[in-house]
Order: C-alpha cells, then sequence, then structure tokens
C-alpha cells in the first residue's frame, strides 16, 4: 500500500486490472487514487513558489522604491527649509531696490540692518567711522577704473543705507551643502602639505609682522569650465597654522558659477579665523564684513573686464590695519572705503598679520579625470606680457608705523607651471609688480 503512495505511470498501469475489496467497503483502487490525488496537489504547489518569490521581491522593490521616494521628499522638504531660514537671514528689508543687467537684485538696507549686525558682539551698534589711513598712500597709476554693473546707469543707494546683492533660492540651491553656503568646503582649501585640489601662482611675504597690504590686480573674466571650479585673483593676509587656527582676510575678483550662477567677473571678500572650518564667509553671507558703502555691492558683477590685446581694466585695493580700534579696513580705487573686518572676529589677527599673499588661485577637480581646463587670470601664460597675460602691480604693504612701504624680498610660487605661472619684478612704471596665469589643461599639462 505505500508503493501506490510512489507509483510512476507504469506501475500504476499494472495495478489499475485489480479489485481487491477493503473490509470497509472502499477498493485499494480508491486508495490509491486518494494519493495520486495527493501528489497532483503537491505539483499544483510547487510551480506557485518561484511566483510567490516573484510577487514578494516586486513587492519589496516597490516598496523600496517607495521608501526612497519618500526620503527624497523629506530631504528635499528639509533643504527647502534650511534656505528658506538662510534667507531670511541673510536678506534684509529693503529701502529700494535696482535690477542689474546681469539679473542680479541689488538691495539698498539701512546700514545697521546689514548682517554683520546679527553677530551678538555688534548687535545695537552703527557702522564706525572712517578710520585714517595709512601714510605715503599715492592714488592709484591706472588708466581706467573698475566699475559694476548695477550702478554704471548711475543707480545709487539712499543715504544711510549700503548696497547688497540679494541672494536667492537658486543661489544656495546651487551649493553641494547648503548648511555650508557661503563657505570654502573643509576638503577644498590649501594646507601647508596638500593643496587638496586648488592651485596657486602667487607671490609673497613673511617673516614679518604686516599691518596692511595694497594692489592694483588686473581684472578679466576666466573661463570656468565645471560649475564648482573657480578662478579668483586676490590678496590674502594671514596668521595662524593651518592645524586649525589660521586667520585670514581676503579680497579680490573672482568668477565663481556656484556660487553666483554664471561666468561674470565679481568683487568679493572672504575672512576665516579657524581655517575654513566653521567661521567666516563670502561677502556678507555671513556676520562678520561691515559694509559702509552705497555704490559699490561685494559680489556684484565688474564691468568692464580686459580684453587680449585690448583695453586693461584694474581693480585697486588697499586693506589695513586700522591704528585706534584694531579693526580691518578695505579700500576700493581711490579712497572709496567698502568697509571693514572686526579685530574681534580673529585670534592672530587681533594683532598683525605674519604673511602677504597676492596672486591667482583655481580650483582643480580633474573632469573625466585629466586637469581642468578653467583658466586663471587671463587664461594665458605670464610670459605673454602686458595686454595679454593678467598682472597685480603697485604692491606695497603696510608696516607698524601706518607707513605703506615697498615689498621686501617677494616670493614667487606656482604649484604646476606647466598649467599655471608667474614670473615678475621692480621698474619705476609699475613698482613690485608680476605676470602670472594659464589656460589649465593643455599639452603641456595633460
Amino acid at each position: 500500500m505505500k508503493v501506490s503512495l510512489f507509483v510512476g505511470r507504469n506501475v500504476g498501469a499494472k495495478l489499475k486490472g485489480r479489485s481487491s475489496t477493503r473490509k470497509d467497503g472502499n477498493s485499494r483502487d480508491g486508495q490509491s487514487g486518494g494519493s495520486a490525488s495527493a501528489i497532483c496537489s503537491y505539483s499544483k504547489i510547487f510551480p506557485i513558489i518561484p511566483s510567490l518569490v516573484r510577487f514578494l521581491l516586486l513587492a519589496s522593490s516597490v516598496y523600496l522604491a517607495a521608501a526612497n521616494q519618500a526620503l527624497k521628499q523629506e530631504q528635499e522638504s528639509n533643504k527647502l527649509k534650511i534656505i528658506a531660514a538662510g534667507l531670511n537671514k541673510i536678506n534684509k528689508p529693503a529701502l529700494k531696490t535696482f535690477q542689474s543687467r546681469d539679473g542680479d537684485l541689488i538691495d539698498c538696507v539701512l546700514s545697521h540692518h546689514q548682517p554683520a549686525f546679527d553677530h551678538p558682539q555688534l548687535k545695537v551698534q552703527k557702522p564706525l567711522d572712517p578710520p585714517e589711513r595709512p601714510k605715503g598712500r599715492n592714488p592709484p597709476r591706472m588708466a581706467a577704473e573698475t566699475y559694476q554693473l548695477w550702478s554704471m546707469s548711475g543707480n545709487v543707494c539712499p543715504e544711510g543705507t549700503v548696497a547688497i546683492r540679494r541672494t536667492r533660492e537658486e543661489d544656495m540651491m546651487r551649493a553641494s551643502c547648503v548648511e555650508r553656503y557661503g563657505r570654502k568646503l573643509t576638503g577644498q582649501v590649501r594646507s601647508e602639505t596638500s593643496n587638496n585640489g586648488h592651485e596657486y601662482a602667487v607671490g609673497y611675504v613673511s617673516r614679518d609682522q604686516y599691518y596692511g597690504a595694497e594692489a592694483s590686480i588686473n581684472v578679466w573674466a576666466p573661463e570656468v569650465v565645471i560649475q564648482h571650479e573657480h578662478s579668483l585673483s586676490q590678496m590674502w593676509l594671514t596668521s595662524g597654522s593651518f592645524d586649525g587656527d589660521l586667520n585670514t582676510i581676503e579680497a579680490g575678483w573672482q568668477v565663481s558659477p556656484g556660487l553666483y550662477g554664471d561666468n561674470h567677473s565679481r568683487l568679493f571678500t572672504y575672512w576665516t579665523t579657524d581655517a575654513y572650518q566653521t567661521t567666516g564667509c563670502y561677502n556678507l553671507l555671513c556676520p562678520g564684513f561691515v559694509h559702509t558703502n552705497r555704490r559699490f555691492a561685494l559680489g556684484a558683477a565688474i564691468s568692464p573686464t580686459s580684453s587680449y590685446n585690448g583695453d586693461q581694466f584694474d581693480l585697486s585695493l588697499l586693506i589695513w590695519k586700522d591704528p585706534r580700534h584694531g579693526n580691518w579696513w578695505l579700500e576700493f580705487g581711490d579712497g572709496v572705503l567698502l568697509g571693514y573686518w572686526p579685530s574681534f572676529l580673529f585670534t592672530h589677527l587681533q594683532d598683525y598679520a605674519s604673511m602677504v599673499q597676492f596672486g591667482g588661485e583655481v580650483v582643480n577637480s580633474r573632469p573625466s579625470g585629466s586637469h581642468t581646463a578653467t583658466q586663471m587670470g587671463s587664461g594665458y601664460f605670464a610670459g605673454e606680457g602686458f595686454g595679454r597675460a593678467s598682472y597685480f602691480r603697485d604692491l606695497l604693504v603696510v608696516n607698524w608705523d601706518n607707513n605703506l612701504i615697498p615689498l621686501p624680498n617677494l616670493t614667487f610660487l606656482a604649484d604646476h607651471r606647466n598649467c599655471y605661472d608667474i614670473q615678475g619684478g621692480n621698474n619705476n612704471s609699475s613698482g613690485y609688480y608680476f605676470y602670472y596665469g594659464g589656460p589649465g589643461r593643455n599639452e603641456r599639462c595633460p
């Protein structure tokens, strides 16, 4: 009887002719038939299992997709909340607003309502009066001065206000990390042992005490090929170390599509007191720099810019430490004060700078594994000379007695001279000067 439970087709055929009757009246054939039904019922169940597995996998994938979509929506919602809160902090009520030709909105904000006065040590205060300027300063020697697009038609903010470029939602949306919007990413800043994707061509002085610096900076609009790369030309006043307590004050011009959304050259400032980790920002994107000007806006587009074998335009900048209050002031052009960095923002720079640097910087993200084609300066090497290569000229530093003096022992450094280089000297027409820059990727810079 046990055999009938496992018989194949041939065995079943041999038993088919038999008709033995059990005491309960049921035939053995009937019992065999019942066992065959059991086999058939199992044979119907086994094919269902793969289908069930497929269903469960499909249901699981649908669930994971829905969960991922919900997570993305939650992250997007949180990002928009962070952006809304950030915009509310940065953008202050305006008495008047101008639309620039490049699409920027320039707000005229009461000077004591600007972002700097959100700082606990500046609350209920007002901007300081202009300090004593360094002695021995001559008017900038240049044929043409740069201006800003928004003010070229005569626009100027009312008395008692300052001009501030409005930050928009799309500006913050471009940021790779909205929580750090307006700050340099700590993984992308220079250190003493590694440049972390940044490349430099600079002239510098060190091993002394510096209380300011001055330079006329040739202004171009170099091509930046990747949104989160940038190309800038600036002055750095620094003190401290890259171990975590580096203090910097920076000012110049930059092309930064990630920050501004276009390839215009723009006036900018920066500062940090802890090697770019948690403090500091560009322009007025955090409490820090106190803006004092109603004609020029930090972050606004510069116009005109220089052209190859054409007209050359300079941006003259002076940074110096007020001997009375200790704040670091920024002056533009021939005596136009832009504002100041309060002394209390800093640790080492409360006293003086131990290094001053002038020159260019490019972020090299190595797209597709090759060196970036983002340009530095004019995009041409230093050897091209005037009208082709970008330059710094009339380089001076401020000493302990608030005097502007020539640079002692200017040293030149270029990280990769086949990509960007630098060369300079001293003459009667330009004082201490240098040419710098380059195209980035080329046959000698793969």
